[in-house]
């Protein structure tokens, strides 16, 4: 197999595998599932330029070098959303296999605390707070743009909560 190296960047490498075969290299990231008393699921609204679009997220980020995915967890709960827990690692897996080879790790936060680490600069984010089938619900209809994060959150907490309604 060849491999020619198209882009090195800071997140992304792109790969050209035997003259056809695009591929992209991307971090490693976490994503995290906190559910409060009320069964209601913690999310944040920020805007994505990839996208350009406003979305509605599972707190998630990406894997530094030499951070375990658990501290990764821990980390972006901390920026985004001022909270500290104790994580569970419920699954991983690849975003998007058929060109990219970032794995995501899913984390249920349990006994969530404040605790509160400065965001990244370039963050504006917006904490919410909603009912797992709300955010289904808004999926479903359009009124959320969201994520694998954000549906693979959703579909935990209404699983997990037997409806979530």
């Amino acid at each position: 197999m060849s491999t020619q190296t198209l882009y090195d960047g800071h997140i992304v490498k792109l790969e050209l595998q035997d003259g056809k075969w695009e591929v992209v290299r991307h971090a490693d990231a976490v994503t995290v599932l906190v559910l409060n008393e009320a069964g209601e699921m913690l999310l944040v609204r920020q805007s994505r330029r990839a996208v350009g679009a406003v979305t509605v997220e599972a707190p998630a980020g990406l894997i530094d070098d030499g951070e375990t995915p658990e501290a990764a967890a821990r980390r972006e709960l901390q920026e985004e959303a001022g909270l500290d827990a104790d994580m569970t690692l419920l699954t991983r897996f690849y975003s998007s296999p058929g060109f990219c080879d970032e794995h995501l790790f899913v984390f249920e936060a349990k006994n969530p605390r404040e605790s509160r680490l400065p965001m990244d600069e370039d963050e504006d984010i917006e904490v919410l707070w909603m009912k797992p089938q709300s955010v289904l619900d808004g999926l479903r209809d359009g009124s959320l743009v969201g994520s694998a994060t954000t549906v693979t959150a959703a579909l935990y907490g209404v699983l997990r909560l037997g409806g979530g309604a």
